[in-house]
């Protein structure tokens, strides 16, 4: 890691640390980089929302929401996974071991984490004594009891404030970004893809390099070398850009933004051109402008506040009139507007 000229805000919280990370590639690194999500990681990632709900706009409406369910649940520890400066200790985002991990399967290796780990990165993560809150403090002192503690505390929160309604359209949203980047690998090459994750990385042909000099504390990363583990990386709603773990000796993962963040908050678009309300009806106008960016059924139906099966019927009308595509990932059928479907928008 290159590092020089660390400045101090009038807070005493580092606000600019002028430094790099490079993640450096062999021969095959390339083509051993992939794509995933984790809900377990954006589980714990929405917990920085309550230490800072001003930094993550997109979802107040969520936590307008949730805010009395949160008192049903073990509130103390839950915002301790999250440090104020918003780390979070690696153990509980772990690398996934597929592209699109269940929940339940990410919780139980979260309970296996050994105890050793569990100390470990929880002090890497609040780097003082001082800085622990006082739960942390008395948990680490007995961690395979504070660790089930922390697994029951998040399986909770998934179960009451995520899984019923604020998961499946994240999960579009995250879905529609590794699609979209599937596109950008396809059409212009890795040197474009990598880049473009976020305007803190730059690609040199051998090296993927992250400036850290907006980061709000100097941690102890290292350059990284990929030497055939593979890089993942991973979208999330959750960062303001491209991050890396704490831990360089991990398995190489990089976080960085997905695309489309905002729609999470955005009420279905006002139909206004009375022309393409007369053509299509006002139901498949509003789908046909929704879908600027692609989205499944589910998607649709969570964001109109209707069924899916009333959506896929219009979508069936709109696929066969040669306005919208549709692309199959697993058992998830996305749309989005063709070239016709977009001239008639305009």
């Amino acid at each position: 890691m290159r590092t020089a000229n660390p400045q101090s805000g009038a807070t005493g919280i580092d606000l600019a640390w002028d430094s790099m990370i490079e993640f450096r590639f062999a021969v095959g690194d390339l083509a051993t980089t992939s794509f995933a999500y984790s809900p377990l990681q954006e589980a714990v990632f929405s917990l920085r929302s309550l230490h800072d709900p001003a930094r993550y706009p997109h979802h107040r409406p969520w936590l307008r929401r949730i805010r009395p369910r949160l008192d049903t649940l073990d509130r103390e520890v839950l915002t301790a996974l999250a440090a104020p400066w918003l780390w979070v200790p690696d153990c509980l985002t772990p690398r996934p071991e597929h592209a699109r991990p269940a929940f339940a399967d990410e919780l139980d290796r979260l309970r296996r984490t050994p105890p050793e780990v569990l100390v470990a990165d929880f002090r890497a993560t609040y780097r003082t004594e001082a800085e622990l809150p006082p739960v942390v403090a008395h948990g680490l002192a007995d961690p395979a009891a504070f660790l089930a503690r922390i697994a029951d505390a998040v399986d909770a929160y998934w179960h009451t404030c995520l899984a019923a309604d604020w998961w499946p359209r994240v999960q579009s949203i995250l879905e529609a970004d590794i699609a979209h980047r599937g596109r950008v690998l396809a059409e212009r090459g890795a040197g474009a893809l990598l880049p473009g994750l976020d305007e803190r990385l730059t690609w040199t042909g051998s090296e993927l390099r992250l400036a850290t000099r907006d980061f709000v504390r100097p941690a102890p990363w290292a350059d990284v070398s990929i030497d055939g583990r593979g890089l993942v990386l991973l979208p999330t709603l959750f960062a303001r850009g491209a991050q890396p773990l704490i831990d360089p000796s991990r398995p190489p993962v990089l976080m960085y933004p997905a695309r489309g963040r905002a729609t999470l908050s955005e009420t279905p678009p006002p139909v206004t051109d009375d022309a393409l309300t007369r053509l299509l009806g006002r139901p498949r106008a509003r789908l046909l402008l929704l879908l600027s960016e692609p989205a499944s059924t589910t998607e649709l139906a969570h964001r109109l506040a209707v069924t899916p099966g009333a959506i896929s019927q219009h979508l069936a009308i709109l696929y066969d009139a040669g306005l919208l595509s549709r692309t199959r990932s697993g058992r998830v059928v996305r749309y989005a507007r063709t070239r016709l479907g977009d001239e008639l928008c305009r």
